[in-house]
Formats: structure tokens, C-alpha cells, sequence
């Protein structure tokens, strides 16, 4: 009797490494107090409003989390990036950036499957697929534009060595003002991001049954043993 696609073998493979995990989470921790944090900067809230002014610093901690996260979560992304060279395969920058027809084909599969709701035809990459590499590309590109505009604006109330790199930038984008504008417009970038990357690590948990979910937490994904490992 021909076994079943349902009760095919799978194999383990061990996909993200311990330093790709603790980056993931570090990252997700810091990103939603950057974004909460934020937002209460942008849209100070009266709290405790019958005591002193004296007696209430709660929005100074509000401001000390945000810069003490967001230099965390920079030496965390400086991380990342060294450990794109230094990891294996699944986390190195060229598996970020499709060059060959097979690669296009996989981002045309995801595309087909995520977004056209169509039926899985052909293989899935068992780390990353190239839609969601190129989304992390330009997220990366609105992080970089949130660490030097968020610096820049710290750099008027600092003497800090690195705010005070970016201090050039203030002037260059119009004054403080807009700054704060566009800082806060690139925000919900990352709020967005959240929102659809949550939704499709549970679709894609449901369609293929690798382990999408559990594999941030563990490393560990699964692969039919008849399917290429790519």
C-alpha cells in the first residue's frame, strides 16, 4: 500500500542557530518598546494629573527605556549583521537576495501562496523565502533611517559620543520638527511589519507544517525526505 503525502517522513534540520534566536527575540522585545515607548513621546499622556509635578517622572522612564532600548537594539542589529558572514547557511546575507532562476522561482512561489492565496505547487525554502528576505532588506533600510534619526534628535539633549554623530542630520532634513515627523511616520513601518509577519508565521505554520513557530524558539525545522534541502 503507497504511504500517504500526510505520513511522509520528515527529517530535522537544525535552521536557526542559538545567536540568530536570541537576536530575534532581543529584537522583537526591543522593537515593541521602541514602538510603545514611542508613541507615548509623541503623544504625551496626563497621568497622576492631582500630584506634583515633582512626584510624577513616570514619562522621564518613559524616555530613558526608549534610548537605553534603541542602543540596545542597534548593538544587537551590528551583531546580525557580523553574523551574517560568520553563520550557516540559513542565516548568511546571501541567502537574503535572489540572483539565480530557482531563487526567483521561490519568490514567485511565496508571492503565489501568501499573497494570490493559490495552491503550493512547487517547493518552499526551509529557511528564509526571498519575499520575506526582501521585506527584512527593507525593513533593515527603515531601521537604519530610525537609528540615525532618532540619534540625531537625542544628540540635542546629549553629549554621547554616537548622538552626536548624527547631530548633522537635524539641520539637513528642515529641524527638529521634522525629524520627529518622519521618525515617528517610519514607526508604524514596524507596526505593520509586526502585524502581517505574526499572521503568516501561524499560515505558514498551518500550510506547510514545518514547525515555523516552534523553530524560534528550538532552531529546529522539518523537511519531507523526498524534497530537495536547499
Amino acid at each position: 500500500m503507497a504511504t500517504s503525502a500526510q505520513s511522509l517522513p520528515y527529517r530535522r534540520i537544525y535552521v536557526w542557530e542559538l545567536p540568530v534566536r536570541i537576536f530575534h527575540w532581543l529584537n522583537a522585545l526591543g522593537i515593541f518598546l521602541l514602538i510603545a515607548t514611542g508613541y507615548l513621546i509623541g503623544n504625551p499622556q496626563v497621568l497622576f494629573h492631582s500630584n506634583e509635578a515633582y512626584q510624577q517622572y513616570w514619562f522621564g522612564w518613559v524616555r530613558f527605556v526608549h534610548f537605553a532600548t534603541a542602543y540596545i537594539v542597534l548593538f544587537n542589529f551590528i551583531f546580525r549583521v557580523y553574523w551574517g558572514f560568520a553563520g550557516n547557511r540559513f542565516a548568511r546575507w546571501s541567502n537574503f537576495i535572489p540572483v539565480n532562476k530557482e531563487q526567483f522561482l521561490d519568490l514567485w512561489e511565496t508571492v503565489r501562496i501568501d499573497i494570490l492565496q493559490l495552491k503550493l505547487k512547487g517547493k518552499i525554502s526551509i529557511g528564509h523565502n526571498y519575499l520575506a528576505s526582501l521585506t527584512y532588506i527593507g525593513l533593515f533600510c527603515v531601521f537604519l533611517f530610525q537609528v540615525i534619526s532618532g540619534f540625531a534628535l537625542y544628540s540635542g539633549m546629549s553629549d554621547a559620543y554616537i548622538p552626536r554623530i548624527f547631530r548633522w542630520i537635524v539641520p539637513l532634513m528642515g529641524g527638529d520638527a521634522n525629524v520627529r515627523e518622519w521618525h515617528h511616520l517610519f514607526m508604524w513601518a514596524f507596526v505593520v511589519f509586526t502585524v502581517i509577519h505574526v499572521y503568516l508565521i501561524f499560515y505558514h505554520d498551518y500550510i506547510e507544517g514545518r514547525g515555523d513557530t516552534s523553530s524560534m524558539f528550538g532552531g529546529w525545522k522539518f523537511e519531507k525526505d523526498e524534497e530537495i534541502n536547499r
